[in-house]
């Protein structure tokens, strides 16, 4: 396991998400191959960095003694979400032409949400939903002018502060 990349707090600490799913060798083909992830950890469970965070995938089961009564499972109906992975991006036109090209199935394309942003949403090989979202200026100003949620950090790659929400 590569450390600096590892979801490991120094301090505080981090969030990941976790995912149960069917096929953690499909699950992990899109997270890496699709969204351009890192395996820090192949299995039981996979852990990916992406981006700023980590993914956890791990096959359906349970229960386990830490959580006697539940059981892992992946979506019964994929128009029934309770959460959502949620993806902020630089230029969306880009993102959904770059991962439709290597196979991330879409539900429309981008669309206006109210001005604030435009956004769209794809599934993962489960049928999670992934929404993928641009701010647009308007709500890039109201951040900037609302700073105690602006936090900018430093990036060689970016000339610009990113906005996390």
């Amino acid at each position: 396991m590569n450390l600096p990349d590892a979801p490991i707090a120094c301090k505080g600490f981090f969030a990941t998400h976790f995912f149960t799913v069917s096929d953690v060798d499909q699950a992990k083909d899109f997270y890496v191959r699709i969204l351009g992830g890192k395996v820090i950890k192949p299995e039981n469970p996979c852990c990916i960095k992406l981006a700023n965070t980590g993914i956890l995938l791990n096959s359906v089961g349970g229960p386990t003694p830490d959580k006697p009564e539940v059981l892992l499972e992946t979506p019964t109906d994929p128009n029934r979400v309770s959460s959502f992975l949620n993806l902020r991006v630089a230029d969306i036109w880009a993102c959904c032409k770059q991962w439709g090209d290597k196979g991330a199935f879409f539900l429309t394309e981008p669309l206006d949400n109210h001005g604030w942003k435009c956004r769209c949403y794809m599934r993962d090989p489960d049928g999670y939903l992934i929404e993928v979202g641009q701010y647009t200026q308007v709500a890039l100003d109201w951040f900037k002018n609302h700073s105690y949620f602006w936090q900018p950090i430093p990036s060689s790659n970016c000339s610009k502060p990113i906005l996390l929400l």
